[in-house]
């Protein structure tokens, strides 16, 4: 999908969600706020303020207010707060996130920072007592899931959501999902989710830090290397120290709408097997590390085949076009961000099977409504949100153990119950990495 259309979906999303303001629809409980009284809107912290940041402030003014800004690039930050849309000017600009943990008047967190500081900042905002709202892709490994699953469960009653968007798109990926839980296109015997392959660049200069950024902070828990202008803002995703590349960046997305259509998205569930020998790099590759520094590192051509115990294959891969393709034994169906087609959708294989309580089931008994909506309701109501942390832990799952497969270039097999890497000991020594001293992640 170009940057373009990206942008166009991510728009539409927000204005759905601003236009069906949630006040409306049902009474704030006392229970909503973590130090505010009922009658007053939630006090909402952005941490993080790049193009999604910036994007997720604007649509919590529908629910709440926007009181503080924080971005490791003093610009970013100065810059949102400088905007009506975001906090009517009067929010203040920050760029220690501890400084938004620490006020009692932030009911919200919404966190948009590079994939690397997602955890730490997230477990660390519940121990505050916070609600969190926290892009995709939440994490950098497997322990990683681990480690932010048993904070969720010690702090259950706060909400923790993941922008996951395109749970919140009725007419295409809701649909998909409906018609394959309910048996539409028959057995499902294979799943290809087109993901794209990501940047490829380098080598690249180094260069004098920016004056508003602070890069040793920024680098967090990965090593300390030199500024290179490409490893920061919006192509930190090419470089395996802070992302996964389109492994997690759209296998967020179109992994999650796959295992969710399966049903294979509970904990205990999963692949058992990840082949990435079809894959290749942009750069020299040597036991699933790089041997050089100054290029994006990320696959960036691969076919990636994870195989369920039953047979059903999922293909997570940078070729054709951005989507899922759903493989049954009656029909096939190929879903994108700007179409739904097949035989299945032209002959309406789902009319009368796709209603408003096929919508409340997916949305775990709440309506159907915008993405933000849905957090804000969970926050007032209770409940886990459409896009909960426990199934996106799955996802995840799928999409580090593919980047590690296609790493190394090999077949890898998981235990989906014990969540362990089996029988290859250079594989498992990806589950997690070592975090330099001072960012560690708190261990709940």
């Amino acid at each position: 999908m170009s940057t373009s259309s990206r942008r166009d979906f991510l728009k539409k999303s927000v204005l759905a969600s601003a236009g069906a303001a949630v006040m409306p629809v049902f009474a704030w409980a006392p229970r909503a706020y973590a130090n505010n009284s009922p009658n007053e809107r939630p006090g909402v912290g952005q941490i993080g303020l790049g193009g999604m940041g910036t994007w997720d402030a604007r649509d919590h003014m529908a629910f709440g207010d926007v009181l503080i800004c924080c971005d490791l690039d003093g610009s970013h930050a100065g810059r949102a707060i400088g905007q009506d849309s975001i906090g009517h000017r009067q929010a203040i600009a920050v760029t220690d996130y501890r400084r938004v943990l620490d006020r009692d008047d932030i009911a919200v967190v919404s966190i948009a920072t590079p994939d690397h500081w997602h955890v730490k900042i997230a477990i660390e905002a519940l121990e505050a007592g916070k609600h969190v709202f926290c892009q995709k892709p939440l994490t950098l490994t497997l322990e990683e899931n681990q480690l932010i699953r048993r904070a969720c469960q010690k702090y259950k009653d706060q909400v923790f959501f993941i922008g996951t968007q395109q749970r919140s798109d009725k007419d295409r990926f809701l649909r998909a999902v409906n018609m394959v839980q309910k048996g539409l296109l028959g057995d499902i015997k294979k799943v290809t989710c087109s993901v794209g392959g990501g940047d490829v660049g380098g080598p690249f200069e180094k260069a004098e830090v920016p004056r508003e950024l602070d890069w040793e902070r920024w680098l967090g828990q990965a090593p300390v290397v030199d500024f290179r202008t490409e490893r920061c803002h919006n192509s930190f995703r090419w470089w395996y120290e802070y992302s996964g590349g389109k492994f997690t960046d759209w296998g967020a997305h179109h992994v999650d709408i796959a295992l969710w259509a399966l049903d294979r998205n509970s904990e205990g569930q999963g692949p058992i097997s990840f082949d990435g020998t079809d894959a290749q790099h942009p750069v020299p590759y040597e036991h699933g590390y790089t041997k050089v520094d100054d290029s994006f590192n990320t696959a960036s051509d691969y076919a990636v085949v994870a195989t369920f115990d039953d047979g059903i294959e999922m293909i997570v891969t940078s070729r054709g076009d951005n989507g899922l393709l759903f493989e049954g034994t009656k029909g096939r169906m190929f879903v994108s961000r700007g179409r739904i087609t097949g035989t299945p959708i032209e002959e309406n294989w789902d009319d009368g099977a796709f209603t408003q309580a096929d919508l409340e089931r997916l949305y775990k008994g709440k309506p159907f409504e915008g993405h933000k909506n849905n957090f804000y309701r969970c926050i007032a109501e209770g409940g886990l949100p459409v896009s909960d942390v426990y199934s996106h832990l799955q996802t995840m799952n799928s999409c580090h153990l593919s980047a590690i497969a296609a790493r190394l270039g090999r077949v890898i097999t998981w235990d989906p119950k014990a969540e362990q890497i089996t029988g290859d000991p250079e594989a498992s020594a990806f589950f997690a990495r070592e975090r330099r001293k001072g960012y560690e992640i708190p261990k709940v």
